[in-house]
């Protein structure tokens, strides 16, 4: 096969004056500008004939970008108060539905917090009845106002402490109405607030872990989105309904189509960057949150005349194409055609002169592309 690419490529070298006939058992030259392919070698080679095609061209702009979701569907997990891990049984990657335990801790403070607020409870009854008997004698002018002032100002900072002890219970997921009847916990339970998947676990048993402590990360990546950053010099070509296509590298050569949903008003300072989000065509793709994605931003798109790239080869600065000179039951008999060539894309190039291959059947596949990447 070898063979082949080199009397190839020779025969563009033969139409500036070598006339030299080449032979070879599978691929013959004929005059100057002529290629035989047997009937053998052109099913051997999987090579196949076609012609030009109307493509699109697209004018883009490059960037570079990752996977992420809303803010709404992210949730980072820790404690109103600090404690020690008693019980977590979840791993990174387990799913979890919205208010599902995730995990238990204890402390000697809980016990404390309901302690305080059992007592301030119990005392409350007690100063509303002096406050009101207060109010009824300073009504009657039998005691003084400040006697009444007092009272009230003792059952109204009571009550506002029962209050607060009582909310902050029930942040804590303890409930008042148990601590009222005496029963006390020293541990406290923390639930899932949103459904996803545990993306990080930041803790173990026994582990002490403050309010300042993230214990957990949840993600919920029903809504995937593509986060991009558009240099400050490209921004103004970004439009709302622009169409994107993006591919993850790292995993993959598959083309993935999203839509520019919002651009950003403001200018990173650090790299001089807009954040553009682009929502996915299709969310059910399977992909995680901090991919790096490689990306294009269609701005316009014109249509033209094309030849897939394996079609068209390179010799010096010009460019050719194979197009069909005689066949037979023996074989093909190819001539080349010098092209004029404008625009670009992985699988087509646009061809100007697309009135000379006018009604030509064209080599579009086969042993010409290994030619043009020689």
């Amino acid at each position: 096969m070898k063979n082949l690419y080199i009397i190839l490529f020779a025969l563009f070298l033969s139409a500036c004056g070598n006339s030299e006939k080449q032979e070879n058992d599978e691929v013959v030259t004929s005059g100057t500008d002529l290629i035989e392919v047997t009937k053998a070698q052109f099913e051997s080679e999987k090579m196949k004939l076609g012609s030009f095609t109307e493509q699109d061209f697209n004018k883009s702009i490059n960037v570079n970008g990752m996977i992420d979701v809303p803010p709404q569907n992210k949730a980072k997990v820790s404690s109103f108060l600090g404690g020690y891990i008693k019980r977590t049984p979840l791993l990174i990657g387990d799913k979890v539905k919205k208010g599902q335990l995730l995990v238990t801790l204890e402390n000697t403070e809980f016990v404390e917090l309901q302690q305080q607020y059992a007592e301030i409870t119990e005392q409350l009854n007690y100063l509303k009845s002096e406050y009101e008997r207060q109010k009824t004698l300073f009504e009657e002018k039998i005691t003084s106002q400040k006697n009444y002032l007092k009272a009230e100002s003792t059952y109204k900072s009571a009550m506002a402490q029962s209050k607060g002890l009582q909310q902050k219970l029930r942040m804590m997921n303890i409930n008042p109405k148990a601590v009222e009847n005496g029963n006390f916990t020293s541990q406290i339970n923390i639930f899932a607030p949103i459904e996803g998947t545990i993306s990080k676990v930041n803790v173990s048993n026994g582990m002490y872990v403050s309010p300042a402590n993230t214990i957990l990360e949840i993600v919920d990546t029903d809504h995937l989105h593509l986060e991009l950053s558009v240099f400050e010099k490209d921004i103004l070509n970004v439009k709302k309904g622009q169409k994107v296509l993006f591919k993850i590298s790292e995993a993959s050569d598959k083309v993935i189509m999203a839509e520019v949903h919002l651009v950003g008003t403001t200018i990173d300072e650090a790299n001089r960057t807009v954040k553009v989000h682009a929502h996915l065509e299709n969310e059910d793709i399977n992909l995680i949150v901090g991919m790096f994605a490689e990306a294009q931003i269609i701005t316009n798109t014109k249509k033209g005349l094309a030849l897939p790239v394996n079609a068209v080869g390179e010799i010096g600065n010009d460019f050719y194409t194979l197009v069909v000179n005689n066949k037979n039951d023996t074989g093909y008999n190819f001539e080349s055609i010098k092209l004029e060539i404008g625009d670009k894309t992985e699988a087509y190039i646009e061809i100007l002169n697309s009135d000379v291959l006018k009604d030509k059947e064209i080599l579009v596949k086969g042993a010409f592309m290994l030619l043009n990447e020689g």
